[in-house]
């Protein structure tokens, strides 16, 4: 119910009205002029129209209830509503509060006051209304937006001035929370003091400031020097410090430790730091950037201040434990960080380990990463000499120069890094000065694979890799067994052999072999034929000419070089021949080792690449593997060709292959029978009388001798419409239709 006051007769009188006494359905408020009715309940005889104008008489009401109201309510003339100022500050789902820019204090309003859609409407946003109240209490009505900047709550000073933080506002994980939790109590609960000699008051003052008034969001620390500007709010003439910012000085004046690192990880909103002094990486915020315009990237170098953080939920207890993180973070320029402190004094030395290259592909079997890391961390040695005593110095092959990477013996000059963190001690800046001329070494071909090989030294203990790249000459006319001179060279820690010139047939002299055949058995195959061995050499065990053992079991060792046939593949069992030869030395090996095995025949089936099958059937396979590599006297095989071979056994895997592969030219292959045709054969009883008997009634014949294949087909012309002409098969004539 509504309320309408009028005079009479010098006093002043009120009297309800309800919606459905106002006319028109104008909207009325306080203090617009209206005129009305006076009545009485329904039951009353009758109703006194008087005007408000008119001045009515005092209303005697009906002794049956005495209810008066006002009716027929007429809007006369409005009154100028008065409108108010804000911004919004809060938005709940149907409702909000508006800062009042007239009074320090907020007021409710409804989104059904807003006339548009109040999706447009939003946080911060300048706004116009009215107040009405309802339910005892202020709401804001009739809400316009307004233009961005018209809404102004406080005048900033354009002068900047120096002062220091007494009091920080909180920092760390429970910042906001802390903030959110102050505001009902104090928002501005950061403190400043300056200096205002021109104040009427002078001497040092005091300001307030909050969450809001820094420009970067960096943690202040108390005695930090800033400079800010004075906000004094219209309101109530209120002052806080704003557009605080953090002056570089503060570092030098209060004796901050700063520290340095590269960004080694950044996530969303906060990374981490590699620290020049520490071990740990160091956590860190974006918000902690002093200046909150400056993007980071990974590799950045930056200084910064490490401070302990201690999650507020955990403050009461003393033995919680405190995460250091980083604060206060200023980016550097590129080479203002450094790990290591280099020594200006150059040292000499000489290359006892070479280091492993980190760029290294992993080795072939090697699934581990962490295996591989490791071996990729593997660093070389330099020996030198520092006051009269012998030094070791590890080094990184990074650092050294990649046009001449220092080898095994070579003389090098180099500076100490020193670790900063740990004082580790490396060589850095490493310069081969001299390097050793190479020996010449000599030795035999003892292995070819697709691209590299080995070549079995001249005292036959050791074989060393090759690529072919280092063979002085066409490599297709390198051959097993041939003599080769090289130098070598230590790469990735790792003996190889360089420069490979092919040498003439007997320059290596050869030693004293006694004609004496003895019998043995190999007892080790070569370590190309089982590369889980270590040693190179294999052995060959004494035996008697029937294969028995020998008392004495006396073993000789053998090469790629003892080897009458080098493509011999001699496997652990073989039963062989050979001869004793004797060095300069008085050392002795085998010599002109012969296998004593069967060799079998077949043809080729197919050539792929590098290698092809053989029809022939051993174990549950019908076709033999074989190398192109074992193939005597390079000979070119086709398929259908007619080999001599030797069947052998992987002992790793299983498999069978052929290996000192002939080609045998001219001559009737005799294949043996499969075994599963022997094994049939065998379980055939000639003697069972019981079972089917097959008679031989004619041979079968083959072609004619003139290789027609048991055909003659001789080509005539033939014209259309003519038959064909007569057709000879297997010498008798046939017509067409005959």
């Amino acid at each position: 119910m509504g309320r309408v006051s009028y005079e009479q007769a010098g006093e002043h009188f009120y009297i309800p009205y309800g919606v459905e006494d106002v006319e028109g359905g104008a909207q009325l408020k306080k203090g617009d002029e209206v005129s009305f009715f006076i009545a009485t309940d329904k039951r009353a005889e009758d109703m006194q129209q008087k005007s408000w104008r008119d001045k009515p008489a005092k209303v005697v009401p009906d002794p049956r209830n005495g209810n008066v109201r006002a009716r027929k309510v007429q809007l006369i003339s409005s009154v100028p509503v008065e409108r108010y100022m804000g911004v919004v500050c809060s938005m709940k789902e149907s409702f909000g509060f508006i800062e009042r820019a007239d009074v320090v204090k907020e007021i409710f309003f409804h989104y059904s006051e807003y006339p548009g859609d109040i999706r447009e409407i939003e946080l911060g946003d300048d706004v116009e209304f009215s107040i009405a109240t309802r339910n005892g209490k202020e709401v804001a009505t009739h809400i316009k937006k307004l233009i961005e900047g018209t809404v102004v709550f406080e005048d900033v000073s354009n002068e900047r001035i120096r002062g220091k933080v007494i009091k920080p506002l909180p920092r760390g994980p429970q910042r906001r929370q802390d903030f959110l939790s102050s505001q009902q109590s104090d928002p501005l609960s950061g403190r400043l003091s300056y200096e205002a000699p021109g104040d009427d008051d002078g001497g040092t003052k005091e300001i307030p400031f909050g969450d809001r008034d820094q420009r970067s969001e960096c943690s202040l620390q108390v005695a930090d020097i800033v400079e800010f500007n004075i906000a004094t709010d219209r309101r109530d003439k209120l002052q806080r410090a704003t557009n605080i910012d953090l002056l570089p000085e503060t570092f030098r004046t209060t004796g901050e430790k700063r520290e340095m690192g590269l960004v080694a990880a950044m996530k969303e909103g906060f990374g981490f730091i590699k620290c020049v002094d520490r071990d740990a990486r160091m956590f860190f915020h974006f918000s902690e950037l002093l200046d909150p315009m400056r993007e980071l990237h990974i590799g950045d170098e930056v200084e910064f201040t490490v401070v302990p953080e201690c999650d507020s939920r955990l403050s009461q207890d003393p033995s919680s434990a405190q995460r250091n993180h980083a604060i206060r973070i200023k980016p550097l320029p590129k080479g203002s960080v450094s790990f290591h402190k280099v020594s200006s004094e150059r040292l000499l030395g000489v290359v006892d380990k070479e280091a492993v290259s980190a760029g290294m592909p992993n080795m072939k079997g090697s699934k581990s990463p962490k295996k591989q890391q490791d071996r990729d961390m593997e660093l070389g040695t330099i020996v030198y000499d520092i006051c009269g005593e012998k030094e070791n110095i590890t080094y990184h092959l990074r650092d050294t120069d990649p046009r001449s990477t220092p080898q095994q013996g070579d003389q090098v000059e180099f500076s100490v890094s020193e670790q900063k963190k740990t004082g580790t001690r490396l060589a850095v800046n490493i310069k081969v000065l001299n390097r050793p001329s190479a020996q010449r070494l000599q030795g035999f071909i003892a292995t070819l694979k697709d691209n590299f090989g080995f070549i079995e030294t001249a005292n036959h203990e050791k074989e060393i890799f090759f690529h072919f790249s280092e063979f002085d000459g066409d490599i297709t006319m390198l051959d097993l067994g041939d003599e080769v001179e090289y130098s070598t060279v230590r790469k990735n820690n790792k003996v190889s052999a360089e420069r490979i010139f092919r040498l003439s047939p007997g320059t290596i002299v050869a030693e004293e072999t006694d004609p004496t055949v003895l019998h043995g058995k190999v007892v080790r195959p070569l370590r190309s034929i089982d590369p889980q061995q270590p040693e190179y050499q294999g052995l060959i065990q004494l035996t008697h000419e029937d294969g028995s053992e020998n008392g004495e079991a006396k073993t000789f060792p053998y090469g790629i070089t003892s080897l009458s046939d080098k493509r011999e593949f001699l496997q652990k069992g073989d039963v062989v021949n050979f001869q004793v030869a004797t060095s300069a030395g008085g050392e002795e090996r085998a010599a002109r080792v012969q296998a004593i095995r069967k060799r079998v025949r077949g043809s080729v089936d197919t050539i792929k690449g590098q290698f092809g099958f053989i029809n022939y059937e051993v174990g549950d396979n019908k076709k033999l593997f074989f190398h192109l590599s074992e193939v005597h006297d390079g000979s070119d095989l086709s398929p259908g060709d007619k080999v001599e071979f030797v069947v052998v056994c992987n002992q790793k895997s299983g498999k069978y292959s052929a290996c000192s592969v002939k080609k045998v030219a001219g001559s009737d292959v005799v294949t043996a029978r499969p075994e599963r045709l022997l094994h049939r054969l065998k379980s055939v009883n000639v003697e069972n009388d019981n079972g089917p008997r097959l008679i031989v009634l004619r041979q079968p014949k083959g072609p004619d001798s003139g290789n027609s294949k048991g055909f003659i087909f001789q080509r005539s012309s033939h014209k259309p419409g003519e038959p064909p002409s007569d057709i000879t098969m297997n010498g008798h004539s046939t017509t067409n239709g005959n």
